[in-house]
C-alpha cells in the first residue's frame, strides 16, 4: 500500500504549479544570525538577477517572528517591523518577505526570506516540503560572519556538509572545513536534517571583516564568484565590481583616516598573509 502525499503545510502559500525538476538544487540565502554585510542575501540575489525567474510560493510570515520583544529599544529594534513615514503618512509596512522562485533554464530553484525566530520545524517543514515536490537533490545554502579577515583580502570560506560522502567536495572547491561549536542557526538546523528527508545539503560560511558595518559588495563579488563555480553557471559581475570599486574606495579612505583602526586593518593583513603561507607550504 503506498503513502499518500504529505498535505501542503498550512503556511507554505503555493501560487504556480510546483515544478518537478530531478537533480536540482535548491539556493538558500536568509538574512539574520548569517547574513554579515549583506553576503547572504547578496549573493543570491545577485545570482538571481537577470535570470528567467517565476515564484511560486512563499511562506507566511505570522506564527515564525518574534515581532514584540521585550528590552530596551536597541534590542527591541532587532525584532520589530521596519515602517516608514512620508509627510505624515504611513507608506510601507515590511513584513518578512519568505518567497520561493524556480529557474528552468538552470535546474535551479532559490529560496530568500528571513530567518525564523520560532518554531523552526514548522518552518522547515515548509521547504522540505518543496523539495520533495520538486524533487530537489541538493540545498546549498551561502551565509557569513564578521571575522579577522581585512577588508583587502579575499573572505575565507568555510564548509560543511550533510553527509561523510559529501566531504571530498570541500576540497574540491577550496572550502575549509568547519569546526564551529556554538549558537546554531536555522541553516544548521535543515543541514542536520536533510539526510532524514532524503536530499543532500552544502552549508558555506563567508568569513568577512568584522570591523565593518552594512553592505559589503567587495565580500559579495568574492562569494558570487565562488558560488558560481561551485554551480557551474554564469553570473555577470560588472554592476557588482563598479560597486565593489566605489566602497574599497571610501573603505579605504575612512582607515587611513583612523590611526587605531589603521594600525588594526595591517595587523590583520599580516595574520592572513601568514596564515595563507603557512597553509600552501609543504
Amino acid at each position: 500500500m503506498k503513502k499518500s502525499p504529505k498535505s501542503t503545510p498550512r503556511s507554505l502559500i503555493v501560487t504556480e504549479e510546483l515544478p518537478v525538476m530531478p537533480g536540482s538544487t535548491l539556493l538558500v540565502a536568509l538574512t539574520g544570525w548569517m547574513d554579515g554585510g549583506a553576503v547572504s542575501t547578496g549573493t543570491v540575489r545577485q545570482i538571481m538577477e537577470g535570470r528567467e525567474l517565476l515564484e511560486v510560493a512563499h511562506i507566511d510570515a505570522p506564527g515564525f517572528y518574534i515581532e514584540n520583544f521585550p528590552g530596551s529599544m536597541e534590542i527591541a529594534a532587532v525584532f520589530r517591523p521596519e515602517v516608514k513615514y512620508e509627510g505624515g503618512l504611513i507608506t510601507a509596512f515590511e513584513d518578512s518577505i519568505n518567497t520561493f522562485h524556480f529557474d528552468t533554464n538552470n535546474n535551479m530553484l532559490f529560496f530568500t526570506g528571513k530567518e525564523p525566530n520560532i518554531d523552526w520545524a514548522g518552518f522547515g517543514d515548509c521547504i522540505f516540503h518543496i523539495i520533495r515536490t520538486c524533487k530537489v537533490s541538493r540545498i546549498l545554502f551561502v551565509g557569513s560572519f564578521g571575522g579577522t579577515v581585512p577588508h583587502t583580502r579575499e573572505p575565507r570560506l568555510f564548509g560543511s556538509v550533510s553527509s561523510k560522502k559529501l566531504l571530498p567536495l570541500l576540497a574540491k572547491f577550496a572550502l575549509k572545513p568547519s569546526d564551529y561549536e556554538g549558537p546554531g542557526s536555522f541553516a544548521s538546523y535543515l543541514l542536520y536534517l536533510a539526510p532524514k528527508n532524503k536530499v543532500e545539503m552544502i552549508s558555506v560560511a563567508a568569513e568577512i571583516p568584522g570591523y565593518l558595518q552594512g553592505q559589503n559588495p567587495v565580500s559579495i563579488e568574492a562569494v558570487t564568484r565562488r558560488m558560481a563555480a561551485v554551480l557551474g553557471i554564469e553570473v555577470d559581475l560588472a554592476s557588482l565590481r563598479r560597486a565593489s570599486t566605489e566602497w574599497e574606495l571610501k573603505v579605504s579612505e575612512a582607515v587611513e583616516k583612523d590611526k587605531d583602526l589603521r594600525k588594526r586593518v595591517r595587523k590583520l593583513e599580516e595574520q592572513y598573509d601568514n596564515e595563507l603561507i603557512a597553509e600552501e607550504a609543504p
